[in-house]
């Protein structure tokens, strides 16, 4: 199997140096700050135009929960797929979709006729059509670099697409004030075109691992059954890999208790630090930098730890971080100053997390079955999202959201405490 052309000695030494000779990995990379920049536009724009617009937190928890739904229903069909169609192909359709989806919206709130069952459907297809992209990306990142090189350049990706959310985050107050919620919101769209476009210009290297077969010549009914042979045949790798349905399971848990901070960010926000949209953004900003300050650490001298203590390390950073959020409304002092410093500890714990979970399950994966895997690995992340965001958004009229953000602390603690006790994880 041809491997890109960089020795394997300067990956050891110098990773990032290395990783600058992966031409077609960098433009992917540059696809990804694109759109993310345009994301962390709309994230703020959407976030507070869903608050204002409907005034429910319960709609709101309900709004974030369907984000999860196509995951669910999907991504085990849906992964099958990506690994028998061309991964290019996918992303390019995909992020054209999304880019005409999202312009959609802000044409209809420009126009004064957005009304909350819009926001439902074009969340569902938003969420539907991500089913496709992000396992297709997973799947490119193995063909693109040499195995050496993943843990740096899944480090490398995340600090660069996070550095572009902190550029949107930045830029997301004046867009809004200049152009209002919808223009913010066009430009989100106006990248996910963007996107698609520079991905045309994407050399995938030929593959020999007998992934992305040419199309069958077959009768319907025999494509069929090869459909079902491949999707058993995915669902019967995780199944038998008792590791990596563990940090599956992490990774799902960890998805819940953050449930709180992504729902009620906005409600945080105006109930507790009794302020607006800049310091939603401002806090933004803090979680970005701690992750991209982590991740460009962890790409530089992550290989030196095992990847369970880099795991561990981050389930209590982010559980702590998370459960302190009920400071500041307990004692009434500078509470966006302390609230700034816990969403920069809670952003720098996050790499610690995703980036030794994302790069397992890509070294020990074969990659004809990455597209499946991965896919697995977001439905199980998604699994219980839906259920607690609804009961988030619930909690929340009886609950003081900093109690919340508690409970959702302790919670992701403990996978922290779990995964010390399992004596094979610990040595991954």
């Amino acid at each position: 199997m041809s491997m890109p052309a960089t020795s394997l000695a300067p990956a050891a030494s110098r990773p990032f140096r290395a990783l600058l000779l992966q031409r077609p990995f960098l433009l992917l990379l540059s696809v990804r700050m694109v759109s993310r920049f345009g994301d962390s536009i709309d994230s703020i724009a959407y976030s507070w135009m869903v608050y204002q617009l409907t005034g429910s937190k319960l709609l709101m928890g309900s709004l974030f929960a369907l984000n999860f739904v196509p995951g669910i229903l999907f991504s085990l069909f849906i992964g099958v797929l990506v690994d028998r169609i061309p991964k290019k192909t996918i992303l390019v359709a995909s992020y054209a979709a999304r880019g005409v989806s999202v312009a959609a919206t802000a044409a209809l709130l420009g126009l004064g006729h957005l009304e909350p069952w819009h926001l439902f459907v074009f969340t569902f297809l938003n969420s539907t059509l991500e089913c496709f992209a992000t396992p297709a990306e997973t799947s490119l990142v193995p063909r693109l670099l040499p195995k050496p090189l993943l843990l740096s350049g899944n480090s490398l990706s995340a600090s660069l697409s996070r550095s572009a959310e902190l550029a949107g985050l930045a830029a997301a107050g004046g867009i809004i004030a200049w152009a209002g919620l919808e223009g913010a919101i066009l430009v989100d769209a106006s990248t996910f075109l963007l996107s698609a476009l520079l991905l045309f210009f994407l050399a995938v290297p030929p593959q020999h691992d007998g992934e992305e077969p040419p199309p069958s010549l077959a009768s319907p009914a025999a494509n069929k059954t090869a459909y079902w042979q491949d999707f058993k045949l995915g669902f019967s790798f995780v199944r038998s890999h008792s590791l990596l349905i563990l940090t599956l399971l992490t990774g799902a848990l960890l998805n819940v208790g953050l449930i709180p901070h992504n729902v009620m960010a906005p409600v945080y926000v105006n109930e507790v630090l009794h302020a607006g949209p800049s310091v939603l953004s401002l806090l933004g900003i803090c979680l970005l930098t701690g992750m991209i300050l982590s991740g460009l650490a962890i790409g530089a001298w992550g290989s030196r730890f095992r990847k369970s203590s880099l795991i561990v390390f981050g389930c209590f950073l982010l559980g702590a971080s998370q459960g302190l959020y009920y400071v500041p409304a307990a004692i009434e002092w500078q509470p966006a100053a302390i609230v700034a410093a816990l969403a920069f500890s809670s952003g720098a714990a996050i790499p610690f997390i995703n980036t030794p979970l994302s790069t397992y399950m890509m070294e020990v994966t074969p990659p004809g079955m990455l597209g499946r895997v991965s896919s697995l690995s977001s439905m199980i992340s998604s699994a219980l999202l839906p259920i607690g965001s609804v009961a988030v958004g619930a909690a929340g009229s009886f609950v003081s959201v900093e109690a919340l953000y508690l409970g959702a602390g302790v919670l992701m603690a403990l996978p922290g405490f779990f995964l010390l006790t399992r004596k094979n994880f610990m040595k991954i």
